[in-house]
């Protein structure tokens, strides 16, 4: 019993791992025919690895079970789940039709994917190596799980893939900016924030927007999220402190 209760939140992780390796496959399979349906289906099998992620980690807190095993599973699965995964999506969803009458655009879409999943891996390696130095309540660069919700949330509210080099230009920037935000220096808010009345009230406001903008709100959650994420940063350079800043320390 008690080394099947220490294998529980590795069969989490690997269910989340399931979901990412079936966004894999549906993108794959779905990169000629360019169903809409598909397309989605394959940005909320994302999101669904996203829930599998977080839950790992608390069943191994549930059940006092958390291993260094268990960390570098988690890790190796958030490099698949929310790196190769999505840049292979966005790649897919965005450039595969579209090579056709534009090539260029075709490798250049490529090179924005591996940028993207480049970053992640990254991301995640700095995050390894910092962990216990950092402030708690705030992540260096945006975590990878976000941004793969990030441009997860695109393919959700426009399934339909790419049309026009308009688009397909913008879906380039989308994974340079969103991959260049998981690798900078800017402080993002962690939901290890204290919790409130006032996160509360959030949480249900939010729960009422989803509800009435269905598949537009988590676009417009993440660009909310990213405009008040610089706008904070900025802020506290000119010294503002109505939110309390994060602790730099020595080696931070």
């Amino acid at each position: 019993m008690q080394r099947a209760k220490f294998a529980l939140p590795s069969m989490v992780t690997l269910m989340s791992i399931a979901c990412g390796f079936g966004s894999i496959v549906i993108s794959v399979d779905n990169a000629m025919v360019g169903a809409a349906q598909d397309y989605r289906l394959a940005a909320v099998l994302l999101v669904l690895a996203g829930v599998f992620d977080a839950l790992d980690g608390m069943v191994a807190r549930a059940t006092n079970t958390q291993s260094d095993f268990g960390m570098q599973l988690d890790s190796i699965a958030d490099v698949m789940n929310f790196g190769c995964a999505p840049g292979l999506l966005l790649y897919c969803w965005g450039f595969q039709q579209l090579g056709l009458d534009h090539p260029t655009l075709l490798r250049l879409g490529g090179m924005a994917s591996f940028f993207f999943v480049a970053c992640g891996a990254l991301r995640l390696a700095r995050f390894n190596v910092n962990v216990g130095r950092t402030d708690p309540r705030y992540f260096v660069g945006m975590p990878i799980t976000a941004g793969a919700a990030c441009v997860a949330s695109v393919v959700v509210a426009w399934p339909e893939p790419a049309a026009s080099a308009l688009q397909g230009s913008l879906i380039v920037l989308l994974l340079f900016v969103v991959g260049t935000l998981m690798v900078s220096t800017v402080r993002f808010p962690s939901s290890k924030q204290k919790k409130s009345w006032t996160a509360l009230v959030v949480l249900l406001i939010n729960l009422g927007l989803l509800a009435w903008l269905q598949a537009l709100y988590f676009v417009l959650f993440f660009a909310f999220y990213i405009t008040f994420t610089l706008a904070l940063n900025a802020a506290w350079r000119t010294g503002w402190t109505g939110i309390a800043p994060p602790v730099v320390y020595q080696d931070d």
